[in-house]
């Protein structure tokens, strides 16, 4: 077990139910819009609060990609439509992060993945992204989704997929594309899904957030 994981479960242990967990959106460089679904993560919170008996802050913090402060933070997400880019600096943060223990949920919000990969390849080098398979623990954490990652947007029609990024046989990042969770997990005026189609994409979410704090 990592320090940082060691610390983060000490933490957990010592917390009082009024000492809530911080989950935080990621702000990175290169003009991309990563405020974009501002009521999704304090959806996402509530929700799980309300049914996975977790304690997390509903007053979602932002984190920049350069602070080290992102260390306090067990789960980072990252959306946006466009361009995405990691300074070095950057890089080298949420590589320290995710290696000590941190996990970072990005979501294809549309428009975001030929801008992210090469990223994602300065990130970690020697690293593939890797399909999860439909019978990845990530999908029956709390919630069973047989077929593996829900589609909750259209986008252009493609199948949902859900990569993932190993470091010492833990996933550290996962990155999901042609599903949008993100818009689901928005408030049901934003977007005027259907509540089938929210549910499915919070049940998703909370399904990611119990894996991540668990794994």
């Amino acid at each position: 077990m990592t320090r940082f994981a060691s610390i983060l479960l000490l933490f957990i242990s010592l917390c009082t139910p009024l000492c809530a967990q911080e989950i935080a959106v990621l702000h990175y460089e290169g003009g991309g819009d990563w405020y974009a679904n501002p009521t999704s993560l304090p959806n996402l919170a509530a929700f799980c609060n309300a049914n996975l008996n977790t304690n997390l802050n509903t007053k979602t913090a932002t984190v920049k990609a350069t602070d080290p402060a992102i260390q306090k933070y067990p789960f980072v997400h990252m959306t946006g439509h466009g361009n995405v880019y990691f300074s070095d600096e950057a890089l080298q943060n949420l590589r320290d992060y995710l290696v000590a223990g941190g996990f970072l949920h990005i979501d294809d919000n549309y428009g975001i993945d030929a801008y992210l990969r090469p990223q994602l390849k300065r990130l970690f080098p020697e690293e593939e992204l890797k399909e999860l398979p439909a019978d990845h623990p990530l999908f029956s954490s709390a919630y069973a989704f047989k077929e593996g990652l829900p589609k909750i947007h259209e986008h252009d029609g493609q199948r949902p997929q859900a990569f993932g990024i190993y470091k010492e046989g833990r996933l550290v990042l996962l990155y999901t594309l042609e599903s949008d969770l993100g818009d689901g997990w928005e408030s049901a005026a934003v977007h005027n899904d259907p509540p089938e189609v929210r549910e499915k994409a919070l049940k998703m979410g909370a399904n990611i957030i119990k894996y991540a704090f668990e794994n």
